[in-house]
Parts: structure tokens; sequence; C-alpha cells
């Protein structure tokens, strides 16, 4: 009886513990958006494949270099994200997010403004990660 008990109880940890690849991937997309705003570029660069296509809603576009060049020194400074409407499909090792996102951001020091977005995020999985490969925005 003893066994049968256990056997129960692991099985129904697992099945709590579970989550799907889309719940992972979102969980990963909320933790690299508080990177961000912790300006942890370390845990940024780990979490952007090395030919990240970085694009704004005013058409300005950053490599990943450039994107965590301005991070380092200020020049982009994230205050808050807060994701809406996530929606999430996965085909493979490539998938990709849309939402609708608030950003407060200030740009050169300046004051921070609210900006209301809808973004699609691009990932690829390389081996058990996901890694962002494109975004891009568009005021919403």
């Amino acid at each position: 009886m003893k066994k049968l008990l256990a056997i129960v109880l692991l099985v129904n940890v697992v099945f709590v513990n579970a989550q799907t690849a889309e719940e992972k991937l979102a969980t990963t997309l909320k933790k690299f958006h508080q990177a961000l705003v912790e300006k942890n570029t370390v845990s940024i660069n780990q979490q952007t494949d090395k030919v990240l296509s970085y694009g704004h809603s005013n058409g300005w576009v950053e490599t990943k270099t450039e994107f965590i060049k301005n991070l380092e020194t200020g020049y982009t400074s994230y205050k808050s994200i807060k994701e809406d409407s996530l929606q999430i499909a996965i085909n493979g090792t490539v998938a990709h997010a849309r939402f609708v996102g608030d950003y407060e951001v200030s740009l050169n020091g300046g004051n921070a403004v609210v900006y209301h977005l809808k973004v699609l995020e691009v990932w690829v999985r390389k081996g058990k990660r996901w890694l962002l490969f494109a975004r891009q925005a568009v005021k919403g």
C-alpha cells in the first residue's frame, strides 16, 4: 500500500510540475524582459542569439552588440515592461510570441516615457534553451 501511495504521489508531482513548451517559452520571455529592467547584460547576452535583430517602433534596429552596449552605457534604460495578451506558437525549434506591451523607457538619460506597443518576438531553441532571434514593435 505504501508503494502504491508513493507512486501516486510521484506521478502527481510530475504532472503538477510539467509545463507545456509554450509555458516554458512564456517564462523565458518574461525573464528576458525582467533582465532588461534590471540591466542584467550577462543574462541578456545568454538569452539572445548572436545575430539578434532588435527592432523598435520608430524603425531603429539594433544588432546584439549595439543592443547590449546601449544597455550597459545607459543610453537605453528600461524602467518597466508589462506584457498583455501573450500568444505563442511553436514550430519545431522556432517560435513566435506576439503581445501588447507597455514599455517605460528612457533614452540617453532623458525622462522616461511609456510606449504602448504591439510586439513580435522570434525565438529559436538551441539545445534546451530558447534564444531571442528577432524582435519588432509597432505603436499600438
